[in-house]
């Protein structure tokens, strides 16, 4: 068969298939033509879930006729003015969007001019342009979706499932321009010049409220760095990832950088199964992105993504570190009184160091002695806090109330709950998940421990398994498992964390097929994370057990000097405080 050259709609039904794959691919591209015309009031109107109809009308700068002649040619575009495709500004810049749409539905278009005395109307079927009384912006109407191409509308879902994704999709819009005002079908609206932390309520629920913390980091290099945005606190959690809002220059974005690094943040304040919530904007140089990857545009190739990974890692474990400037709106929100600075947790987790202390003598759960011997118990207790730092003598007791934000000692409830008094309120603290933390973060400023083998040991590998491997060799160094190449496919092993039994054969083939796909590992991170959280679960005090008046208020103090010390390694509250007014109201002295 000799070559050809395919007709013009043919060509636009083949593009089609990559840029409109549903009716939420269609209201986002038209909502982001939307956008790039500077409109600020944008209302989405869709039928049967976009099959049937999808109207987009923006009040932005419109078109005319000879533009609106041109929009609907292949690769006509407005949004690449110098032709360079490493600086762009815009949303849209492929000029594939409304022929695509064109070629497999029935479009038509009523613009006007801003400078125009009225609007103008394109039947996208038969190409007429004829003058319309459209005066203002521009109104898109996209009917009978897929209707020239029949075969695609079996692969489409439900009525309900198509709008709860287009739902989806005006919301991450929405999350990306606060200043812009959206209405999506009458019933899900979002006004214009919204204050960003109400629009996250607007789009997360109500119970986001009060309870994210500001990120707004800049990169102190020239490579104009900058995160900013709101994440959760680490009590605050999904089952899932949907409430994570990531954008890069302003554009939403599902990037497996930027997810890993929010994984990682968060690797030891929330369980592994558990998702944050995020609404979170990287901003960097246009020319250090590449965001023409898909037709979709929600791919983006960083160009140097171990760079940016590790500036959203500091940064958000920093804003995680501050954990006791806020109290869980649970009790009221009430700031906490002459909070110290705490310092910050500036060194990402593969470069902390952990030597596991010895413990002489486990710790089981407490009992009342009917001899009298709680003493001996109290004594045992004191040898293990000690061990890990926590020394009751250094700390007095009898200070003013508004010493310590965490207040003074009451007592103890069921031998779980330490009961104390502060300038607010009612603290009351978690013992275990208190203690917890206190030995999980003492633990990972200690050094490691290797043990080299007697000789090497030689795991066969791809010669590409073998180069993604060695990319990340000095972090995994960092760790205390020394590798090198040996031959062409091969690794070789020199030592490894003492105390760690691991099949490295495994691991090593696991870390190499995620560093081909994400460009990093996290692998002996996260290891390194359970064996520490492990150790310091089994390790610290437990509920049930009896603490004396000194014990417990060098518990109080050490928690308020120690990163993320509101959650412990699980993700549970450590302390919760009931404010006065809120006590107050419960017993009617209002």
């Amino acid at each position: 068969m000799s070559v050809r050259i395919l007709p013009d709609y043919l060509v636009n039904q083949i593009a089609a298939g990559e840029v409109v794959e549903r009716p939420a691919s269609v209201v986002k591209e038209l909502v982001e033509n939307a956008l790039d015309a500077g409109a600020d009031q944008i209302t989405i109107d869709v039928a049967d879930g976009g099959r049937t109809m999808i109207c987009v009308i923006d009040n932005g700068a419109g078109m005319t006729p000879d533009d609106l002649a041109k929009c609907v040619t292949r690769h006509a575009t407005s949004k690449l003015p110098d032709d360079d495709l490493l600086n762009i500004s815009f949303m849209g810049f492929r000029g594939e969007a409304l022929p695509s749409i064109a070629s497999v539905a029935d479009m038509s278009i009523d613009t006007c001019h801003r400078d125009a005395p009225h609007g103008w109307c394109l039947n996208c079927n038969t190409m007429d342009i004829r003058p319309s009384d459209w005066d203002t912006g521009t109104r898109i109407r996209v009917q009978n979706l897929f209707g020239k191409t029949p075969a695609r509308l079996k692969f489409l879902r439900g009525d309900r499932a198509e709008l709860m994704s287009i739902v989806d999709v005006v919301k991450r819009l929405a999350m990306s321009r606060p200043d812009v005002g959206f209405t999506l079908n009458n019933k899900w609206r979002f006004p214009k010049n919204q204050d960003r932390a109400d629009r996250i309520v607007a789009v997360m629920g109500s119970d986001v409220a009060g309870r994210m913390r500001d990120v707004d980091v800049t990169s102190s290099s020239s490579d104009g760095l900058r995160l900013h945005g709101l994440i959760s606190e680490p009590t605050l959690r999904r089952a899932s990832s949907v409430d994570q809002y990531l954008f890069v220059n302003g554009r939403s974005v599902k990037d497996k950088v930027l997810v890993g690094a929010l994984r990682a943040a968060y690797m030891d304040v929330m369980h592994a199964r558990e998702f944050p919530l995020c609404a979170l904007y990287l901003e960097l140089d246009p020319r250090h992105v590449d965001v023409n990857v898909s037709p979709s545009k929600t791919e983006v190739h960083f160009l140097e993504p171990g760079h940016i990974r590790a500036f959203i890692i500091r940064a958000l474990r920093d804003v995680l570190a501050k954990t006791m400037d806020t109290v869980s709106p649970t009790f009221g929100a009430t700031k906490i009184p002459n909070m110290p600075d705490l310092a910050a947790y500036r060194v990402s987790h593969i470069q902390q160091n952990f030597d596991i202390p010895r413990m002489e003598q486990p710790l089981a759960v407490h009992s009342p002695d009917p001899k009298g011997n709680d003493d001996i118990f109290n004594g045992a207790v004191r040898r293990v806090m000690a061990d890990i730092g926590v020394n009751s003598a250094s700390h007095p007791v009898d200070a003013p109330l508004d010493t310590h934000p965490l207040g003074h000692v009451i007592g103890q409830l069921g031998n779980k709950y330490i009961l104390a008094e502060c300038a607010s309120g009612l603290v009351i603290v978690d013992q275990h998940a208190a203690h917890e933390r206190i030995t999980y973060e003492r633990m990972r400023t200690r050094t490691i421990r290797t043990q080299p083998f007697l000789t090497p040991v030689i795991v066969d590998m791809r010669a590409e398994d073998v180069t993604a491997v060695l990319t990340v060799a000095d972090d995994m160094r960092a760790v205390g498992l020394h590798i090198d190449a040996f031959g062409d496919a091969s690794i070789a092993i020199f030592s490894r964390p003492a105390d760690w039994e691991l099949n490295w054969s495994d691991l090593l083939r696991v870390i190499a097929d995620e560093v081909r796909g994400t460009g990093h590992s996290s692998q002996l991170n996260e290891r390194l994370h359970l064996k520490l959280a492990n150790y310091a679960c089994h390790h610290s005090v437990r509920a049930g057990q009896k603490l004396d008046r000194a014990q417990m208020d060098a518990l109080l103090r050490d928690i308020e000097s120690t990163p993320r010390a509101a959650q412990c390694n699980h993700g549970r509250p450590v302390y919760k405080i009931i404010a006065l007014d809120r006590l107050d109201a419960l017993f009617e002295r209002i």
